[in-house]
Formats: C-alpha cells, sequence, structure tokens
C-alpha cells in the first residue's frame, strides 16, 4: 500500500481497490451513512462514487433556519485541500420536495414523512475513482480511517421481499389530472406543469433493505444514485439527473431532463427511437420551458452576464429509456455560497412545472399525497465550498416501515393523457419490478 500523502490539513491514503458494494457490505450495520454512486458507463460526470460514515454531526431540520444551520455544519471554507478529489470532508443530505415548497412561501395540504432537510457533517470519505479502479481514505482534517475487515469475495444472500405496492391515484383519476392542468394551461394560468404519483406499500419488519438498495443499483445503474440510511428513514437512489453542480472556483452546471422514450431492442430501433425524440416538437418544447426556468433560477445567485446554455435538447441514453437533456452554466456571484444557490433554485424546475409558483399549487391540488423526497435533490457540499447534487427520481423511500416510489412526467398543452400515462409506468416500472 502507499504511504498516506499529507498536505496542509489533508490526508490521502490509497487503499487496495475494492469495489463499492463490497465496502458498502463492509458498513452494513452502522446506523448512519451517505453513499453517492455513479454508475453506469464511466464519464466525467460519472467517475467518481463517495461512501461516508460516522458523521460527527447531524441536522434533522422542519424550521424556516434549517439552512442557516446547515451553513453552520460546514467547516471554514479554505482552498489549501487536495484537488485532485472531489470531497474529502463537508456535508451530505437531503432537501425535501416540501422543502422546496416552503422556500416558495407554500405548504402542501399532505402530511410529510420525513423532515424537510436531512444533513450529516463528515471529516473524511471513501473515494472511489471508477476509471482508474483505485481507492482513497480522504480528510481534510486528519480524520482517522474507520476501521476495516481484511478484503475478501463479497458473498451475500440478496433476500428481497415481495411487498404489494398501491398507487395513489387509479388511471382513470391520472388522466382527469392531466386534462385538469391541460384546462389552466389553456386558460393561461401556467405553460406546464409536473405531474406525479406514488406508490406505497407495508414493509415487513424483517426487510432487508441493504440488499434491496444493492439490487436497485444492478438493475438501475446511474450517474447519479445514492443511498442515504439514517434511523428515521432510508433513500434509495438509482437518479439519472443531476440537479446542480458548483465546483471549487464558483462556477456551476444544471443539466434539466425533459423528453422520455422507450429503449428499442436492437441498435436500428433504438436509432430510430432516438432520432423521433429528438424530433418531438412537444418534449422539445417541454425541455425549452424548463431549461429557461432554470436558468432564471439559477440567475438569482449568479454573477451578471454569466448564465449560458451551452447544450439545448441533446439525446442521451439511460439504461432504461432515452431523455432529452439540455445544460445550463453560470458563476456564482462573489458572497453566494452553495447552500445559497439551493435555496434559491428548489424545488427543482425539471420536476415542477413554469412559472414555478403557479405550477407547485397546481400540482399540490391535483396530486394524491406528498412527495416527500421524491422531487427533492440529495446532495454534497464540501468544505472547499463545491457541490454536486442530484434530482430525486427513480428512488425508493423507506419510513416508519412504509415504502414509497414516485413517477411522473411534464403536463403541456399538447400532452395526450394516455401517452403521459403511459410514460409514466415506463419510468416506475424498474422500480417497481423489484417488490414483485
Amino acid at each position: 500500500m502507499p504511504p498516506p500523502f499529507f498536505a496542509e490539513n489533508m490526508t490521502k491514503i490509497e487503499l487496495a481497490w475494492r469495489t463499492p458494494e463490497a465496502l458498502l457490505t463492509a458498513f452494513e450495520d452502522v446506523p448512519h451513512l451517505a453513499f453517492l454512486d455513479s454508475g453506469g458507463i464511466v464519464s466525467a460526470r460519472s467517475r467518481w462514487s463517495i461512501l461516508c460514515v460516522h458523521p460527527r454531526e447531524i441536522l434533522s431540520s422542519n424550521e424556516p433556519d434549517g439552512w442557516a444551520q446547515l451553513q453552520r455544519l460546514l467547516r471554514r471554507k479554505r482552498d489549501d485541500v487536495h484537488h485532485d478529489v472531489p470531497f474529502s470532508g463537508g456535508v451530505i443530505g437531503l432537501a425535501s420536495y416540501e422543502a422546496g415548497l416552503a422556500l416558495e412561501g407554500l405548504q402542501s395540504r399532505f402530511r410529510p414523512l420525513i423532515p424537510a432537510l436531512t444533513a450529516m457533517a463528515f471529516d473524511g470519505a471513501f473515494i472511489f475513482d471508477r476509471r482508474e479502479k483505485r481507492l482513497f481514505w480522504c480528510s481534510d482534517s486528519h480524520s482517522p480511517m474507520p476501521p476495516l475487515p481484511p478484503p475478501g469475495r463479497v458473498e451475500r444472500a440478496r433476500t428481497l421481499s415481495r411487498v404489494p405496492l398501491s398507487p395513489d391515484m387509479s388511471a382513470r383519476d391520472w388522466k382527469d389530472a392531466v386534462g385538469a392542468t391541460r384546462a389552466s394551461i389553456g386558460r393561461g394560468a401556467l405553460f406546464q406543469a409536473n405531474l406525479t404519483s406514488r406508490w406505497h406499500g407495508d414493509l415487513p419488519d424483517d426487510a432487508d433493505i441493504f440488499s434491496l438498495y444493492l439490487r436497485l443499483r444492478e438493475t438501475s445503474p446511474a450517474p447519479f444514485g445514492g443511498f442515504l440510511k439514517l434511523p428515521r428513514f432510508s433513500l434509495l437512489s438509482a437518479s439519472v439527473e443531476r440537479f446542480i453542480a458548483l465546483d471549487r472556483d464558483g462556477w456551476l452546471e444544471t443539466r434539466p431532463i425533459k423528453g422520455t422514450a422507450s429503449i428499442g431492442r436492437d441498435e436500428q430501433e433504438d436509432a430510430r427511437i432516438a432520432e423521433n425524440l429528438a424530433r418531438d416538437a412537444k418534449e422539445y418544447g417541454e425541455n425549452l420551458m424548463i431549461t429557461d426556468l432554470m436558468r432564471n433560477d439559477i440567475a438569482r445567485v449568479c454573477a451578471v452576464g454569466s448564465v449560458s446554455v451551452p447544450a439545448l435538447c441533446q439525446v442521451e441514453r439511460f439504461t432504461h429509456v432515452h431523455h432529452l437533456v439540455s445544460t445550463v452554466r453560470g458563476k456564482l456571484a462573489c458572497g453566494q455560497t452553495a447552500v445559497d444557490l439551493l435555496r434559491a433554485s428548489l424545488p427543482p424546475g425539471s420536476v415542477t412545472g413554469a412559472p414555478k409558483h403557479a405550477a407547485l399549487k397546481l400540482i399540490d391540488r391535483l396530486e394524491g399525497s406528498a412527495r416527500n423526497a421524491y422531487c427533492g435533490t440529495m446532495f454534497r457540499i464540501g468544505n472547499d465550498g463545491a457541490m454536486d447534487s442530484n434530482v430525486v427520481i427513480r428512488s425508493i423511500l423507506i419510513s416508519g416501515g412504509k415504502v414509497e416510489i414516485g413517477a411522473g412526467g411534464g403536463i403541456t398543452y399538447p400532452s395526450d393523457p394516455q401517452r403521459e400515462f403511459d410514460e409514466m409506468c415506463l419510468k416506475a416500472a424498474p422500480l417497481l419490478k423489484l417488490f414483485r
């Protein structure tokens, strides 16, 4: 094993390579765990995975000052940490959809299952370099590495429970809600709204949540997945969507996803589906509106003239579907922080609608249950000021013996209710399959 690397206030130790699954299994029984999981094809956006255990402090808040408490969890911003790893100390957490509602001055008619804001402060992290197959322990405060059992072959019986899941809206209710959304758009109340539904079920007392996550990451590898484990709830995510990334120098990027199509049975069909998605006027318009919304949101905290859209409505292929993806970039204004950026942009525009405030009110009137973690964001903020975050989609929430998953899609005036229902079911299918 190479000797530890020490810089000012920084420790970096290279370990023998272990897969994320192997190291996760070593910490299966810890009460608090945060794993930011990059899966699928290795790219610049999915090179690193991050595992943290044993937080020094935990935040759980439903209060307006929760954001100030989150800022206080971070150590004073420093520029002397090692820059070739994405994270060596800071906070990892979850802002629920209802946290975003509160930032818009709204409150849901539904009672959420989880706190609005949850965060854990860590003094070090295991860093997986998926491209180079290298594993490091990194700490910007010389925190000692948690003890590890000797490496070995992972042998684990994956016992997954069959859980009947029931939707909070019937197919008829869903289509009626699509019709009501289209009517609101027709009256000029808004341009677009993201309509979603959730499936709920009772989880057996002996359910193996850890194995459920291992199975999820195996069947639905995703670039912005993750696993948060706390005594009150667990979040298992296979998100394909980045929310906002912020580098140490203050440059930020958000990649809104709108527009979905299935995967083909062969390369020729796949290429044809992707081409049709790229030419779909309805899907293009949906993505364009949300891209403009995100551009406006980040402009609240960006330097004047720094916001740009370098990529608009590009087709990207994921494990189970194609999506249209755009890219918006900007430079954080002087004096603004990652926490300010989250406060300015939640809830994510790609899962709300435009104008955002009007869409949020309509969503709460039409949907059948609280969104909770779904359509919120899982985030990491380093002590160096950098941040990355996802949109919590393709995810499973487990809390108080209950399990829920969500799916949905953007509704515009040309939307066809049956097509929107089919698209929602397409997104939910890989998650529902895990419980059958």
